[in-house]
């Protein structure tokens, strides 16, 4: 009885039956190889169907255009054919149309001098765009944004709903969060630019006129605080007052801290609040997200900073350093903030994950100014005051911020040097002499008892982030914009956001000179005629558009009174918000020809 293990051989392989298996690919430029005795392989057997459709494939290719457009080229190229024998069809079609591609261009090139090369563009943009994203990943400035946007021709609006002084503004596009001293917390939607607010959806065009854009932006929804609730610490809410708010980058949470201790996290969608922390020993003054993340960093008058995380709605660490009470933190991309201690005039940049602080003590830059050089500029010595409190703090990048202070001084600070790179003293100008009844009790007092007029505090500041836009705010009736010159080491002022106010600038141009003769400046006071009526006590700005393209939109806050306090008040200031649409600069063409021609003439 035979079996596998007797069987001869030969009978042990298995027959292959023709038409069962398919074709195998071949390897690109692979030759088939000789057998060991000399003689061909022999050929394997195919499908009928694969067979076919790789005849008809070749045929496509011999037959196509590009052979024929191309027939010229390929007698210089036959010398070549024999590289190319065991190529694919599919890398032989490539090879074509990249020839076919590589004439073309070279026609066009030789038709018309000025072609360009669309491709080439799109490489150039990505390559642009990449450069910015590795620029801010190294968290420096790169965007130049000043020049390009028209501050003279913005648009403004204001909207208001509670009678109370505004105190801290936030958006997070297309949507503003406003808060009042009473503790009212309210959510509205801004318009779109007129452009975008009633788009053609046909191309018939419409019969009647489109309808008028509309400014005004529309309240969505508010919460108050429950001053009833004080003694519940199960309440989730506010109890008293709210003095700073910011949103969350993707629009997930809107966070506010008040004079109750309290920082509240909330729902962005109806502003319910979610969890509240009573970590602070005082009044939270100030609040920054970390830029991309829901990091958080709070500051309190308890001296101290705070670092949350709000996607685990946890505590995290606690940063000590200052000497007095903290009015303002910020902080962009890196794990690092900025925060001003008010009093002990230091501004401190905090290293979080290398538990480091740099110290930068203000108040010198007055020390240098004498009585003579007071009366070379026009301007009483008395009103020289010395820098007393530090207020506001506002990041350019990860190793510049600027800083407010109460006697005016914009500065600029950077974290390789521990004094002031430039400061741009008494920004917003010097307030009118009192009155000599407002001054004294007295029936008839003399000017004697009138003290010298004193510059204007900074309320409010916000920069672009790496960009070189800074904006400031104060009770002059307007918000005045500075940029970051090109050697990063200056600040120099571009325009205000008021346009009647720098009307009434100009027009007091010819009583310049008579008062700086008499020692005193000019000066300019809030009235009914300005925009901006009352004190700045916040400012927020978004970009509109991919990357700035439609300009920006800026909102600010104002009030009656100061944000921490009451020792200012405005009798004609408005309680309310302001939006400003600062357009881009419009570039027409030919303008630079007409200009020299003109010149010529």
């Amino acid at each position: 009885m035979s079996s596998f293990f007797t069987a001869p051989g030969g009978d042990k392989k298995r027959k292959r039956i023709p038409g069962t298996e398919g074709p195998k690919k071949r390897l690109a430029g692979a030759t088939p190889k000789p057998s060991i005795n000399g003689h061909k392989p022999s050929a394997r057997l195919a499908t009928p169907g694969a067979k076919k459709k790789a005849v008809a494939r070749d045929e496509e290719i011999s037959g196509s255009e590009l052979d024929s457009d191309l027939s010229g080229d390929d007698n210089g190229a036959s010398g070549s054919e024999s590289e190319n024998e065991g190529e694919t069809a599919a890398e032989k079609r490539l090879r074509l149309a990249q020839r076919y591609l590589e004439k073309t261009r070279q026609e066009v090139e030789l038709e018309d001098e000025y072609a360009f090369d669309a491709e080439q563009i799109d490489r150039d943009l990505l390559a642009e765009r990449l450069e910015e994203d590795a620029a801010e990943s190294k968290g420096k400035v790169y965007r130049r944004l000043a020049p390009g946007l028209d501050f003279g021709h913005a648009a403004h609006t204001q909207f208001r709903w509670n009678s109370k002084t505004v105190t801290s503004v936030a958006v997070c596009a297309p949507y503003a969060y406003t808060t009042t001293k009473e503790g009212c917390l309210t959510k509205w939607r801004l318009q779109d630019l007129p452009k975008d607010q009633w788009p053609q959806t046909t191309r018939k065009k419409p019969k009647k006129p489109p309808a008028p854009p509309k400014r005004k932006p529309e309240r969505v929804c508010y919460t108050t605080a429950d001053p009833r609730k004080i003694k519940d610490k199960t309440f989730k809410g506010h109890t008293g007052g709210i003095l700073t708010v910011r949103a969350s980058q993707d629009g997930k949470y809107v966070v506010t801290g008040g004079t109750d201790k309290r920082m509240v996290v909330h729902n962005a969608e109806d502003l319910k609040p979610i969890r509240a922390f009573t970590q602070h020993r005082d009044a939270v003054t100030g609040l920054a997200f970390r830029r991309g993340t829901n990091q958080l960093f709070s500051c309190s008058k308890d001296r101290t900073v705070k670092v949350w995380s709000l996607d685990e709605l946890a505590y995290v660490e606690t940063l000590f350093g200052h000497q007095d009470e903290i009015v303002d933190v910020d902080a962009l991309g890196q794990e690092r903030c900025v925060s001003v201690g008010a009093r002990d005039r230091t501004a401190r940049y905090w290293k979080v994950p290398e538990e480091s602080q740099l110290v930068f003590r203000g108040g010198a830059s007055e020390k240098k100014s004498s009585k003579s050089s007071a009366a070379l500029q026009g301007i009483v010595p008395g009103s020289l005051a010395q820098e007393g409190s530090m207020d506001r703090v506002s990041m350019l990048d990860d190793d510049l911020f600027v800083t407010g202070s109460d006697n005016g001084d914009l500065a600029l600070w950077s974290v390789n040097r521990k004094k002031a790179l430039f400061v741009v003293p008494r920004a917003h100008g010097i307030d009118p002499a009192m009155k000599p009844s407002e001054a004294s009790a007295e029936a008839n007092p003399g000017p004697d008892v009138v003290p010298a007029p004193q510059p204007r505090s900074i309320t409010a500041l916000r920069t672009i982030p790496y960009s070189d836009v800074i904006l400031t705010g104060s009770w002059d009736g307007c918000v005045r914009v500075w940029r970051l010159n090109e050697d990063k080491k200056k600040i120099e002022a571009v325009d205000v956001l008021g346009s009647s106010f720098a009307d009434e600038e100009n027009e007091g141009k010819g009583k310049a000179a008579g008062s700086e003769q008499e020692g005193q400046q000019p000066q300019q006071e809030a009235g009914e005629k300005d925009l901006v009526r009352g004190i700045v006590n916040d400012i927020a700005i978004f970009e509109r558009g991919d990357r700035g393209r439609d300009g920006i939109c800026v909102v600010i806050a104002t009030g009656k009174e100061m944000r921490l306090g009451r020792w200012k008040y405005i009798k004609n200031g408005r309680c309310g918000a302001m939006v400003f649409e600062v357009p881009k600069i419009a570039k027409q063409a030919g303008v630079t020809e007409q200009s020299t021609d003109d010149e010529e003439e």
